[in-house]
């Protein structure tokens, strides 16, 4: 593990998406809240922020940080006939390192939560596209996708 004692603390903060896709009629019995399982966008939401709070637990070498703050936001989408759920993780903290980890595990346990819950309706949804969008602080400064 890298060692980070001597870097000083700064705000940091890391964003990161991907994408569900799903059937139709999978996006609206979400929509809907007709999960057998319950309401699948909120616990959703909150397994995102939970893996946050546990992405030292899960990655090998990943620091433990202290966590500001963890927002998920997670949007219908349906584009050239294709249905989807579209999920942004926003994590902010003050640390000697930054929280790209933490962002990008929210968004990926937030998409496995999606599938868990509508697994028994549609088994072919797909999880993809997860990558950071942009993440600030600490000596490399700002980065943004392009």
């Amino acid at each position: 593990m890298v060692d980070v004692g001597a870097k000083p603390d700064t705000i940091r903060e890391a964003c990161a998406e991907g994408l569900i896709t799903m059937q139709l009629e999978t996006l609206e019995l979400i929509l809907n809240r007709k999960a057998a399982k319950g309401d699948v966008l909120a616990v959703a939401q909150l397994a995102g922020i939970m893996a946050a709070k546990q992405t030292s637990s899960l990655i090998p070498l990943c620091h433990n940080i202290p966590l500001n703050g963890v927002d998920i936001v997670i949007e219908p989408q349906r584009e050239n006939g294709v249905s989807a759920l579209h999920i942004v993780a926003t994590v902010r903290c003050r640390a000697k390192t930054g929280a790209e980890m933490e962002a990008l595990t929210a968004v990926s346990v937030a998409a496995l939560t999606v599938y868990d819950m509508c697994k028994a309706v549609d088994r072919g949804m797909e999880i993809g596209a997860i990558h950071l969008l942009t993440k600030s602080g600490g000596k490399s400064g700002t980065y943004t996708r392009k």
